[in-house]
Parts: structure tokens; sequence; C-alpha cells
């Protein structure tokens, strides 16, 4: 028992002394910056490029959609 006492008082005093350095300042300073870039793009190359994927999926699907619905409404004349 006194084994597994201290063992685990380690890992609480090796992971209590772990440092982490605090980032949300920074991250709300670049974000809060008036620089006239939309803030779904302030993340930089990454924020640019899901953008940009999105609305590639948005636009080609919302293309194949009306185009599946213009197919559907004129069906194929029977003979």
């Amino acid at each position: 028992s006194a084994g597994l006492h201290q063992i685990i008082q380690r890992t609480i005093i090796t992971a209590s002394h772990r440092k982490f350095e605090n980032k949300v300042p920074e991250k709300q300073k670049m974000f809060q910056e008036d620089n006239g870039i939309p803030v779904h793009l302030k993340g930089g190359i990454a924020d640019a490029v899901l953008y940009r994927a999105t609305m590639i999926l948005t636009v080609g699907g919302m293309g194949y959609a009306i185009y599946q619905l213009v197919v559907t409404s004129f069906p194929n004349k029977q003979d």
C-alpha cells in the first residue's frame, strides 16, 4: 500500500509540475485585430484551405442536387 501511495503521489507531483504555456491571450489578440481579414480566415493557411474545400463541396453538391432534380423531372418516354 505504501508503494502504491508513493507511485500515485509521484504521478500527481510530476503532472502538476508540467508547464503549459497559455496561448489564449495571443489568439484573442490575433482574432480581435482589425486588419481587414474575415474572422473565418484569420487562422492562416489551414483556415483558407478548409474554407475553399467547404465552398467547393457546397457548390458542387448544390449543382449535383439541381442536376438530379432536372433529370428526375423529365422521365424517359416509354414507347
